[in-house]
């Protein structure tokens, strides 16, 4: 291999570890059908006050569970009312994509012919990740 052509390898290596977003891992707090949350919203919790407005907002008197603010954050996804039961909604990745986090959803839906109980339901899944600055975003997973 040539000067030239281990530089152009060693750059083009470089380029395409900069554009690979990194994964964050993240820790599942709590999912379920059934939040106050009317509708849709996508959420970064930073703080223990913005934490306990979220919580009287979704949990109306339920306890929300406790988190180290110091450390961690809360990212959290809500669909909104839905007709039927069926419905759900889950985080399939957290990247970090430069300075800031994506977040990739999905939503759960019941199959067409399926028969569902004719109940409200407001899905939701909420998850913890290492403290993060700087913006994020989130982007609905295609089916």
């Amino acid at each position: 291999m040539t000067g030239t052509s281990t530089l152009a390898a060693v750059l083009s290596a470089l380029v395409l570890a900069a554009a690979t977003p990194d994964p964050i891992a993240f820790k599942e707090l709590d999912k379920g059908a059934k939040s106050a949350i009317e509708h849709s919203r996508e959420v970064a919790v930073r703080t223990a006050a913005e934490w306990k407005t979220l919580c009287e907002q979704h949990a109306e008197g339920r306890r929300c569970q406790s988190v180290n603010f110091s450390k961690s954050m809360v990212v959290g996804v809500f669909l909104g009312m839905r007709p039927t039961t069926g419905y759900g909604v889950e985080i399939a990745s957290i990247e970090r994509d430069g300075n800031a986090l994506v977040v990739t959803y999905r939503e759960l839906v019941p199959l067409p012919d399926a028969m569902m109980p004719q109940v409200l339901t407001a899905p939701f899944v909420l998850v913890t990740i290492d403290q993060f600055a700087g913006p994020v975003s989130f982007v609905r997973a295609k089916e």
